[in-house]
C-alpha cells in the first residue's frame, strides 16, 4: 500500500494521510488506496524529486520514495511518483537533507558557489561569529546562493571594547561611529593585526570592560545571533579567569551555545579542554568545541574520551572535525608568535606559503611575516590516523572551516571539499563509516546542535513533511572532492541538485543562473 504523509494540497482541502488507514472490508480498503494514489499523482506541487533513495538520519528512512515540494517546504514523501511544476528524476541519486555546515567564514558569491558543490544549503559562522551579528554577509546580501547566520563573534566585541569604538548596533552596513574606529581600521591597513589591536589580544579586561563586554554579548544574541563565538585560543593572553567566568555565565543566563576555539598549549595538552568542560558543568551552560583535532592532535582519543565522560555526567558539549590534514590561517595570527613549532610539533618545512605553495625556511619565515603579513600560511600539522578517528566518531560533526574566499588570486586551504571528500574518501572508499550514519553527521547532528536555542532548525537537517526544503541530490558512487592546496578553486564532482528554500540552484551540475533564495537566518 502507498503511504504518503499528512500534507495539505496546494489550495487546501484534502489532504494526504500517514499511515494505512483502516476500513471494514477489503474492498473499500482497496478502493481508497486506489483513490488516494490517483489524487495523490495529480497534485500541483511546485517541485517534485521521483525515484530518489532517500534517506532522513532523523526517521531511519532509506528506501526509493518521491517528495513533493511546495513554495518552501517538503509537503509529500510518497510510495508513487508524483506530478508537479517541476521535476527532477533523482534515479539512482541519494536525495538527503541539505548539509548544514556550522564553523565557515567565507560568506562570499565565491565562498558560497564552492559551497553549493559541496552540496550546503546553510552556511554558519559560529567559530569566530560575527559583530553586529545583522552585518554578517554583506557581499551577499543581495543575491544570496545559501541560507547564512552567524554567532556573536567575542573578539569582535573586544575589539570594540578595548581600542574604543562605537558602532550602530543594527546598520546596514558594519561602519564605526565614531573616530576610534576610523584610527583603528587605518591602522590595521598598514600594520599587522598583532600590533594594531595589541590591547584586544595581550590587556586583561578590567570591572569597566567586564561590564560593557556581557552588554555587548547579550545585545548580540538580542539582534538573533546563534550563540557566542569564542576564538579564545587567539586571545589566549588576554582573556584571565574572571572574563572567562563571566562569558560562560553570561552564555548559560541566556541558554545560548559557545562555540570555542579552546586555548592550545604543546601538543596533545589537555588544559585547554578540561577548562571548558569545567566551566560547562559550573554554569550550565551549552557548548561546542571547534575543530577537535586540530587541538587534540596526537592526543585525540583521550580528549573524544573526555568529550563523552562530560556527556555522560550531563554537560551539554559537543564537537566537530574538518576532514583535512592541515591548519590555515595569516602568517601574523597569534598563535605564531609563542612557540608555535613546540605547540604544532612542526618545523618551517611543514609550513607553506599559500601564495605560491613555497615552503619556509627559518630566513624566508621572518622575512615573509614582516613584508607581508596578511598573507596566508598553511601548517601541514595533522596526521591522517587522526583525522579518521574523529571522522567516524559517534556525534562527531563534519564542518569545513572554509576561509575567506575572496578571490581566485588569493589561494586559501581546499576545504571547499569537506562534505564530498567525506562521502568520497571515508565512505565510499574506506568504508570508515556508512552513508547515512556519514549524512547525519552533515545534516541532523548540526541541527540538533542549535535547535534547543533556536527552534527554527527543527525544520533543518530532515526529510520529512513541513521541514524546510533544503535537499541536496547526489551520485555515492562518483562524489570526490577535486580541490588541492596548489588548486584549490575545483569544484566537487557527484553532486546533481542542490535545493535551498524550495529553488534549485544546482540543476544538473550546474549552477542556475539568477536564482537567490538563500536568507540570512537569525534567531527567532
Amino acid at each position: 500500500m502507498m503511504i504518503l504523509s499528512s500534507a495539505p494540497s496546494a489550495g487546501g482541502g484534502a489532504k494526504v494521510f500517514k499511515g494505512s488507514v483502516q476500513f471494514p472490508t477489503q474492498l473499500l480498503l482497496l478502493l481508497s488506496t486506489l483513490l488516494l494514489s490517483m489524487w495523490a499523482s495529480a497534485q500541483p506541487f511546485s517541485l517534485v524529486i521521483n525515484h530518489g533513495r532517500v534517506i532522513d538520519p532523523e526517521s531511519g528512512l532509506d528506501a526509493i520514495r518521491h517528495i513533493g515540494i511546495q513554495g518552501d517546504k517538503i509537503v509529500a514523501i510518497s510510495q508513487q511518483p508524483l506530478q508537479g511544476e517541476q521535476v527532477i528524476d533523482a534515479n539512482s541519486l541519494v536525495v538527503s537533507p541539505g548539509f548544514i555546515d556550522l564553523h565557515t567564514h567565507s560568506p562570499t558569491p565565491l565562498g558560497q558557489y564552492y559551497q553549493m558543490f559541496d552540496g550546503v544549503t546553510t552556511a554558519l559562522e559560529l567559530e569566530a561569529g560575527a559583530y553586529p551579528v545583522t552585518d554578517y554577509g554583506v557581499q551577499i546580501k543581495e543575491q544570496p546562493l545559501l541560507n547564512y547566520g552567524a554567532s556573536a563573534g567575542y573578539v569582535s566585541m573586544r575589539v570594540l571594547q578595548k581600542q574604543g569604538i562605537e558602532v550602530a548596533h543594527t546598520t546596514a552596513k558594519p561602519m564605526p561611529v565614531n573616530l576610534n574606529g576610523v584610527i583603528t581600521g587605518i591602522k590595521t591597513l598598514f600594520m599587522p593585526l598583532e600590533e594594531a589591536l595589541s590591547d584586544t589580544f595581550h590587556e586583561p579586561a578590567d570591572e569597566a570592560d567586564l561590564a560593557a563586554l556581557r552588554e555587548l554579548i547579550n545585545l548580540g544574541l538580542n539582534d538573533g545571533a546563534f550563540g557566542i563565538g569564542l576564538a579564545l585560543d587567539y586571545i589566549s593572553e588576554a582573556v584571565n579567569e574572571k572574563e572567562i567566568n563571566m562569558i560562560f555565565d553570561a552564555a548559560a543566563q541566556r541558554g545560548a551555545p559557545l562555540f570555542i576555539h579552546i586555548r592550545r598549549g604543546i601538543n596533545g595538552d589537555p588544559s585547554g579542554l578540561r577548562e571548558v568542560l569545567a566551566l560547562a558543568k559550573k554554569h550550565n551552560a551549552s557548548l561546542h568545541i571547534c575543530h577537535i583535532s586540530h587541538n587534540a592532535m596526537g592526543n585525540l582519543k583521550l580528549f573524544l574520551s573526555e568529550i563523552s565522560q562530560a556527556r555522560a555526567e550531563g554537560v551539554d558539549v559537543t564537537t566537530e572535525v574538518l576532514p583535512h590534514n592541515a591548519g590555515s590561517t595569516l602568517i601574523s595570527a597569534a598563535v605564531f608568535s609563542r612557540d608555535w613549532q613546540t605547540i604544532f610539533n612542526i618545523s618551517y618545512g611543514d609550513v607553506e606559503w599559500a601564495p605560491t605553495g613555497e615552503r619556509f625556511t627559518e630566513e624566508s619565515w621572518f622575512r615573509i611575516r614582516a613584508d607581508h603579513p596578511k598573507s596566508g600560511v598553511i601548517h601541514h600539522y595533522l596526521k591522517e590516523e587522526w583525522t579518521q578517528l574523529a571522522v567516524q566518531s559517534p556525534g562527531v560533526i563534519i564542518v569545513s572551516d572554509l576561509l575567506p574566499m575572496e578571490s581566485k588570486d588569493k589561494k586559501v586551504a581546499p576545504n571547499n571539499g569537506t562534505f564530498s571528500r567525506v562521502l568520497g574518501k571515508y565512505v565510499r572508499e574506506q568504508g570508515l563509516l556508512d552513508l547515512p550514519t556519514a549524512l547525519a553527521k552533515m545534516t541532523l547532528l548540526p541541527a540538533q546542535r542549535l535547535e534547543n536555542y533556536a527552534p527554527q532548525f527543527k525544520n533543518k537537517g530532515r526529510i520529512k513533511v513541513e521541514a524546510d526544503a533544503d535537499i541536496t541530490i547526489f551520485n555515492a558512487d562518483t562524489i570526490i572532492d577535486k580541490a588541492t592546496y596548489q588548486s584549490p578553486y575545483q569544484e566537487g564532482v557527484g553532486f546533481s541538485h542542490v535545493i535551498v528554500n524550495g529553488v534549485q540552484i544546482m540543476k544538473d551540475s550546474k549552477l542556475v543562473d539568477g536564482v537567490y533564495p538563500g536568507k540570512h537566518l537569525l534567531k527567532q
